[in-house]
């Protein structure tokens, strides 16, 4: 009943306290999960694979790409079999390390916690693209002149985003350790 309110001394409520991470780090996944999928869908129903649309000329397409390697394209290539089960059981192992350290999150800071949500929510969404397709769906394609980046998703912009914090957590945590020195 009235049992969210704010502990002192902690970032977390009550409710959130008694669970192993905050309520709040699923809800950041699952988000990142649905709207990841949500747009795969849009694409995947709307353009024909290999189709791009240009949205700003020299700069920035809509693309329809299939993707067997990891994000970005990395280790794209048709003629490795195992690719796709390996990405498979690679994502899945990090899937428990994260889950892992969202578990053993407490005291670490929200942006910790957000990191790893997002990431988790980003290897969730390009998992299930290859347990279904045995590929991931790519739209997102942006180039200047000859410079160009290959295409990309929801799922990747997450687990890069989520990345970038987890970096800006453990700078910031080294610093403070090494002031308080």
């Amino acid at each position: 009943m009235g049992s969210r309110f704010q502990v002192p001394g902690s970032r977390f409520t009550k409710n959130e306290e008694q669970s192993p991470f905050p309520k709040w780090a699923w809800w950041i996944a699952l988000t990142v999960l649905v709207l990841d999928q949500f747009t795969k869908e849009l694409i995947k129903g709307s353009m024909p694979v290999w189709s791009q649309v240009t949205v700003i000329e020299g700069f920035f397409n809509i693309v329809h790409v299939l993707n067997r390697g990891a994000a970005f394209g990395f280790l794209n290539t048709r003629t490795a079999a195992w690719l796709p089960l390996f990405f498979i059981v690679v994502t899945g192992l990090a899937v428990l390390v994260i889950v892992s350290l969202l578990r053993r999150a407490r005291g670490k800071g929200p942006l910790y916690v957000f990191a790893l949500s997002s990431i988790l929510g980003g290897a969730l969404g390009n998992m299930l693209d290859r347990l279904r397709h045995g590929v991931v769906v790519d739209f997102l394609d942006f180039h200047i002149g000859r410079f160009h980046w290959p295409a990309f998703n929801i799922a990747d912009i997450a687990i890069s985003f989520g990345a970038i914090c987890l970096l800006i957590t453990f700078y910031t945590r080294e610093r403070h350790a090494s002031d308080s020195h």
